[in-house]
């Protein structure tokens, strides 16, 4: 009587490239979301002269009236920038909508979504991309804000909080734009489908002027909304003022918006290509 070796299967191991793919497939399609940048750089280049105008504008067209109303008690270039930090990340975040928008129209979704890649690293890469883009942006209106007269009391570590925290917003934001950009699937589109999303966040906020000003059936959204709230952070650990309650309130704000809008934008992905 034989009698035959009985053998056991292996459990199957994960290769390690497995588990780093996700995030393999999303550099790979922020890069190419980059070289954008590096091969058209009027791209760049017109991202950042809005709000140039915008710092040059409120600065000393709208600066003196303001400043000489009593409405802030600091010099008003030091109120408005952190204002203007992020309102650019704001405005910014459009560009997500817009690109995206681009890709889905010409097809270039649909050949990403034949290749043997993650789901979520088109949408990744592409706000990954837009990240790199703000932190250039963001560090040139540093620039322009102290060549304007703006000074950061609290110091270099205060304003590097500052910006840390107005590049995650803009980050959760991009999430937002994507999923603009792919439910209208058109570049035009895209852009004034996110205008009413961007104007009353932006316009409607304490980023240029304080929200006591306003009427007062406004006061209760423009104190509260994500804008106003990222900017009072922004502005306490630049310039001084209350912070801890502020800057948990902006993070809760940008935690919230990326753990809604992310798997929303990846869902819709899925479903439009």
């Amino acid at each position: 009587m034989s009698t035959g070796a009985v053998t056991l299967d292996a459990p199957a191991v994960r290769h390690p490239y497995r588990l780093t793919r996700p995030f393999r497939d999303s550099l790979s399609a922020g890069s190419r979301n980059l070289i954008a940048y590096w091969r058209v750089p009027s791209l760049l280049v017109f991202s950042t002269i809005q709000p140039i105008i915008f710092v040059l504008m409120f600065r000393y067209v709208f600066g003196g009236v303001v400043g000489l109303s009593g409405l802030i008690n600091v010099p008003y270039v030091d109120y408005l920038m952190p204002g203007i930090f992020v309102q650019t990340t704001v405005f910014g975040a459009i560009g997500t909508a817009i690109g995206l928008a681009t890709d889905l129209q010409s097809g270039l979704l649909e050949r990403f979504r034949s290749l043997p890649m993650s789901r979520s690293a088109v949408l990744a890469g592409r706000t990954l991309a837009d990240l790199v883009r703000n932190i250039f942006v963001a560090a040139l209106m540093v620039g322009v804000g102290y060549t304007v007269g703006f000074r950061a009391d609290v110091g270099a570590l205060g304003l590097l909080a500052a910006m840390l925290i107005v590049l995650f917003f803009g980050y959760a934001l991009s999430w937002v734009f994507a999923s603009v950009g792919l439910m209208t699937g058109n570049p035009e589109t895209a852009q004034a489908a996110a205008f009413p999303v961007m104007a009353p966040l932006v316009f409607a906020s304490s980023a240029f002027v304080p929200v006591s000003v306003m009427p007062g059936w406004l006061q209760a959204f423009a104190a509260h909304q994500p804008v106003s709230v990222t900017v009072a952070a922004v502005r306490a650990l630049c310039i001084g003022g209350p912070t801890a309650m502020n800057v948990l309130e902006a993070l809760a704000w940008s935690v919230g918006i990326l753990a809604v809008f992310g798997p929303l934008a990846v869902l819709r992905y899925r479903r439009s290509a």
